[in-house]
């Protein structure tokens, strides 16, 4: 008996039976990896590594580290494996990275500083300066670490503003390491500099003007903390970048100059003279300056109303003084 196959009913078993017998996937060298945990393993670097995948091959570089392994040596460690025929795709090497969570310097310092204005009276977190015996870095710890940098135990002596601390940092999902630092902290205060030697009569920019950082001790009451109290001022001497600025070394901007040629107003009640004089002083508006009367030579002392004019009297109107009202005549008594 002869069966009969349909053409259609063929060609759909042909291709059943095609597929059936197709070949997987080749495996591929990947350019980079990001691996978490301190192993490598065969399916971190290639594509397609089958039942291999999760067989380790390598140590991974050092948290938050990247590193390199040559494509040779991957295809050489994967043969011992019988993963043959790997395509390196023209990749020469492979970058590794360690996959972390960071937890900056400032973070650290930050929980130092916390701690010793709570138990210590220092101030303000943001006025402490902390500073640390050995250079603090970043760390690095696994990804799956929770929590932040936490002091546990913290001594403080006030005379040499030395600390001890330790610390308890998250390691892992559910570990936590030991951090030992020591250093020295202050209450500090934000004072005024200036950033370049600024002559006598320059009128301060905020350009010229820094805010820094000093003791708090060693501040003094009339050292300026606010950038709008010197700028718009003039320099009273010459002032040098470093030196905290006092309120003492800056005054009003002079708009009348020693030799200026200037505008003498003399005002009585009712009375207003104009002549010409010639500043013997500088002056800022409302000092009291002497001003030579170039029409009688002599010397006034008078108020800088502002540029080239300056008024000699009071400009102010007077009031007249109270009298009491006559009485009628025939009402003496």
């Amino acid at each position: 008996m002869t069966i009969r196959i349909p053409l259609l009913a063929l060609a759909a078993l042909l291709a059943f039976g095609s597929a059936a017998v197709a070949e997987p996937p080749h495996p591929v060298l990947k350019s980079q990896a990001t691996v978490t945990g301190d192993l490598v393993r065969i399916g971190d670097l290639v594509d397609n590594a089958g039942i291999i995948a999760k067989v380790p091959i390598f140590r991974a570089p050092d948290l938050g580290y990247t590193g390199s392994v040559a494509a040779s040596d991957v295809v050489e460690a994967v043969r011992k494996h019988a993963l043959i025929g790997l395509d390196t795709a023209g990749i020469t090497e492979v970058r590794v990275t360690r996959a972390a969570r960071t937890i900056p310097a400032a973070d650290v310092e930050d929980a130092v500083a916390h701690a010793l204005a709570a138990q210590y009276n220092l101030g303000p977190v943001k006025d402490i300066t902390v500073t640390f015996e050995r250079e603090l870095r970043a760390m690095y710890v696994e990804p799956s670490a929770k929590g932040e940098p936490r002091v546990v135990n913290i001594t403080y002596d006030a005379r040499s503003r030395r600390f001890d601390a330790t610390l308890e940092i998250p390691t892992g999902t559910a570990t936590r390491g030991t951090l030992r630092l020591a250093g020295r902290a202050q209450a500090t205060v934000e004072v005024l500099t200036v950033v370049r030697p600024i002559e006598r009569g320059t009128v301060l920019k905020d350009a010229d003007v820094l805010v820094d950082r000093r003791p708090r001790s060693e501040v003094s009451r009339d050292v300026l903390t606010d950038r709008d109290q010197a700028i718009g001022l003039a320099a009273r001497t010459t002032l040098q970048p470093g030196r905290p600025l006092r309120g003492a070394e800056l005054m009003r901007p002079e708009v009348v100059q020693r030799n200026d040629t200037v505008t003498l107003i003399y005002e009585v009640p009712g009375i207003r003279v104009t002549v010409r004089g010639k500043a013997t002083e500088a002056g800022a508006e409302g000092d009291t300056i002497s001003v030579l009367n170039e029409q009688t030579k002599r010397l006034v002392q008078g108020v800088v109303l502002g540029p080239g004019h300056v008024v000699v009297g009071s400009p102010m109107p007077r009031f007249a003084a109270n009298t009491a009202p006559p009485r009628a005549a025939g009402n003496v008594r």
